[in-house]
Protein backbone atom coordinates (compact mmCIF):
# COMPACT_ATOMS: atom_id res chain seq x y z
CA UNK A 1 0.00 0.00 0.00
CA UNK A 2 1.26 3.61 -1.26
CA UNK A 3 1.91 6.07 1.23
CA UNK A 4 -0.37 8.46 -0.40
CA UNK A 5 -3.20 5.54 0.11
CA UNK A 6 -2.34 5.23 3.91
CA UNK A 7 -2.84 9.25 4.32
CA UNK A 8 -6.67 8.88 2.63
CA UNK A 9 -7.09 6.24 4.65
CA UNK A 10 -6.22 8.11 8.04
CA UNK A 11 -8.22 11.48 7.03
CA UNK A 12 -11.33 9.37 6.58
CA UNK A 13 -11.07 7.52 9.93
CA UNK A 14 -10.59 11.14 11.19
CA UNK A 15 -13.80 12.24 9.59
CA UNK A 16 -15.85 9.17 10.81
CA UNK A 17 -14.70 10.46 13.92
CA UNK A 18 -16.04 13.51 13.47
CA UNK A 19 -18.75 13.28 15.51
CA UNK A 20 -16.91 12.81 18.88
CA UNK A 21 -16.63 16.38 18.77
CA UNK A 22 -20.59 16.17 19.59
CA UNK A 23 -20.08 13.09 22.01
CA UNK A 24 -16.94 14.48 24.38
CA UNK A 25 -18.20 17.66 25.60
CA UNK A 26 -22.01 16.43 26.15
CA UNK A 27 -19.95 13.54 28.95
CA UNK A 28 -17.73 15.99 30.13
CA UNK A 29 -19.68 18.55 30.98
CA UNK A 30 -17.61 21.14 28.61
CA UNK A 31 -18.55 24.06 25.95
CA UNK A 32 -18.18 24.19 22.68
CA UNK A 33 -14.90 23.04 20.61
CA UNK A 34 -12.00 25.21 21.14
CA UNK A 35 -11.75 28.33 18.62
CA UNK A 36 -15.59 27.76 17.23
CA UNK A 37 -16.95 30.79 20.20
CA UNK A 38 -19.58 32.77 18.83
CA UNK A 39 -18.99 36.60 19.08
CA UNK A 40 -21.58 36.58 22.66
CA UNK A 41 -19.51 33.62 23.67
CA UNK A 42 -16.31 35.75 23.07
CA UNK A 43 -17.51 38.63 25.14
CA UNK A 44 -18.92 36.49 27.83
CA UNK A 45 -15.80 35.08 28.35
CA UNK A 46 -12.83 37.91 28.22
CA UNK A 47 -15.33 40.63 29.46
CA UNK A 48 -15.21 42.62 25.75
CA UNK A 49 -15.65 42.33 22.59
CA UNK A 50 -12.73 43.05 20.39
CA UNK A 51 -13.31 46.21 18.49
CA UNK A 52 -11.85 43.90 14.90
CA UNK A 53 -14.55 40.83 15.59
CA UNK A 54 -17.27 43.70 16.43
CA UNK A 55 -16.57 45.42 13.27
CA UNK A 56 -15.47 41.89 10.61
CA UNK A 57 -17.74 39.83 12.58
CA UNK A 58 -20.57 39.95 10.26
CA UNK A 59 -18.43 38.57 7.11
CA UNK A 60 -18.62 35.23 7.23
CA UNK A 61 -21.20 32.89 7.58
CA UNK A 62 -20.78 28.93 7.66
CA UNK A 63 -22.17 27.10 4.87
CA UNK A 64 -23.50 24.65 6.99
CA UNK A 65 -23.99 26.35 10.46
CA UNK A 66 -23.52 24.12 13.47
CA UNK A 67 -22.57 21.40 11.11
CA UNK A 68 -26.33 20.68 10.27
CA UNK A 69 -27.46 19.41 6.77
CA UNK A 70 -29.61 22.24 6.38
CA UNK A 71 -33.64 21.42 6.76
CA UNK A 72 -32.86 18.53 9.06
CA UNK A 73 -34.15 17.95 12.57
CA UNK A 74 -31.67 18.42 15.26
CA UNK A 75 -31.50 14.51 16.48
CA UNK A 76 -28.62 13.13 17.92
CA UNK A 77 -27.94 10.94 14.70
CA UNK A 78 -28.59 13.50 12.31
CA UNK A 79 -26.25 15.65 14.11
CA UNK A 80 -23.15 13.32 13.90
CA UNK A 81 -24.06 12.79 10.01
CA UNK A 82 -24.09 16.42 9.94
CA UNK A 83 -20.31 15.93 11.67
CA UNK A 84 -19.46 13.60 9.18
CA UNK A 85 -20.85 15.02 6.13
CA UNK A 86 -18.97 18.43 6.66
CA UNK A 87 -15.49 16.38 7.62
CA UNK A 88 -15.91 15.11 3.83
CA UNK A 89 -16.85 18.17 2.63
CA UNK A 90 -13.98 19.86 4.40
CA UNK A 91 -11.27 17.50 3.49
CA UNK A 92 -12.66 17.39 -0.59
CA UNK A 93 -12.67 20.50 -0.67
CA UNK A 94 -9.17 21.45 0.64
CA UNK A 95 -7.95 18.39 -1.35
CA UNK A 96 -9.51 19.93 -5.19
CA UNK A 97 -7.80 23.85 -3.80
CA UNK A 98 -4.47 22.11 -3.09
CA UNK A 99 -4.65 20.03 -6.39
CA UNK A 100 -5.78 23.08 -8.14
CA UNK A 101 -2.73 25.34 -6.98
CA UNK A 102 -0.32 22.41 -7.44
CA UNK A 103 -1.12 22.35 -11.39
CA UNK A 104 -1.15 25.91 -11.57
CA UNK A 105 2.23 26.41 -9.85
CA UNK A 106 3.60 23.30 -11.29
CA UNK A 107 2.67 24.61 -15.14
CA UNK A 108 4.59 27.93 -14.07
CA UNK A 109 7.91 26.10 -13.29
CA UNK A 110 7.88 24.41 -16.31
Amino acid sequence: MTTVKKLWICIGVLALLSPFGLLIPALFGAGGAWGEWSLEEIKKSIGYLPEGMKRLGHLWGSPMKDYAVPGQPGSPARKGLGYMLSAFLGVGFTACLAYLLARALGRKNK
